[in-house]
């Protein structure tokens, strides 16, 4: 499904399958897990064109971001959010975020350089904040939006470094069941991982990169893994390295929540599915977004309750803490 884009998605408002496709193929960028990596050259022209030069394009006005931890639900919720009239959706948009910082790219989608998990407002630079805005902006103006969706489940790790760019940014916080996320997790990096010139390119990056990255930078700088960060290094099953990044994740939404909860909404993916009309309408009150009858019927007709995955045989290391955080987000561990 190119774009994330089937029947009733061009049936429902023709126009969004021309914007989704103009957002995959101009602005996305195609990272290592994907086909189509040889349009990258032309993505990255496009944007360091348009970073760089003095056009005036549509304001970034209140731009909307949809954090978590991967496979919990935010791509459906990026796609929904996409039929709203105003709304331009861009789906991990990494090539933008890679020229406005080029460390932070914790795959190794496009460099092999240093990278940052976390991002903070002392990283920003007013080249960067022009960047930011031309791209986003060009962006807006090349699909007639209003207003910029993106959906990058890592920008978590860098609310704040968003928020210097744009200060009225807005977050939606979507959390998932901790046995659900990880078995998606798990069974993901088994069926898209793949072997090229000899090194693994799964969830976890480009030969674990991003595993290293996030035991180096995450695990053994956070309390509650202490004591045990070495052996959490070692981790070798899908399943239980999931549930360290579900942890982390989790962790840092409960912060933003109490730190910057004028700025950030939470959702819990089993309310999305089951009750999609209280959850959008209260968060299009959030994100200031005017009452779109399309896209609220779209809404229902695209998002059903998923059936619950069972629990494994998370690693002792971890358990408590995983029960931990599954009580104060309300799920039954």
């Amino acid at each position: 499904m190119i774009a994330q884009i089937n029947p009733n998605y061009i049936k429902t408002r023709p126009t969004k399958a021309l914007t989704r496709l103009m957002s995959y193929a101009l602005f996305e960028g195609r990272p290592v897990t994907t086909k189509g990596r040889w349009i990258n050259p032309l993505v990255f022209a496009l944007l360091k064109t348009v970073s760089k030069n003095n056009r005036k394009y549509k304001p970034v006005e209140k731009p909307i971001f949809i954090l978590g931890t991967g496979r919990s639900g935010t791509t459906i919720l990026g796609i929904v959010l996409s039929m709203h009239r105003e709304v331009g959706y861009l789906n991990e948009p990494k090539a933008v975020w890679h020229l406005i910082h080029p460390n932070e790219d914790i795959i190794g989608n496009y460099s092999q350089g240093d990278a940052k998990y976390r991002l903070t407002a002392e990283d920003v630079t007013d080249k960067m904040r022009q960047r930011a805005v031309q791209m986003f902006g060009a962006y807006l103006t090349a699909t007639c939006s209003k207003r910029l969706v993106d959906k990058y489940p890592e920008l978590i790790f860098r609310v704040d470094f968003v928020r210097a760019l744009f200060p009225d940014a807005r977050f939606i916080f979507l959390v998932r069941n901790g046995w659900d996320t990880c078995h998606s997790i798990a069974t993901w990096s088994k069926r898209l991982g793949v072997q090229v010139n000899g090194k693994k390119h799964d969830w976890w990056g480009i030969h674990d990169r991003k595993w290293q990255i996030l035991v180096e930078q995450l695990v053994k700088t956070d309390l509650i893994f202490s004591g045990i960060a070495d052996e959490v290094k070692h981790f070798e099953r899908h399943l239980d390295r999931a549930a360290v990044e579900w942890i982390l994740t989790m962790q840092e939404g409960l912060r933003l929540m109490q730190t910057s909860s004028d700025c950030i909404h939470l959702i819990r993916f089993e309310d999305l599915t089951s009750d999609p009309d209280r959850i959008l309408a209260a968060l299009c009150d959030f994100c200031e977004l005017p009452t779109d009858n399309t896209f609220q019927e779209y809404a229902r007709q695209t998002l059903h309750p998923v059936p619950a995955r069972k629990p494994f045989d998370i690693h002792p290391k971890i358990a408590p803490i995983f029960h931990d955080i599954m009580g104060k987000l309300r799920y039954n561990s």
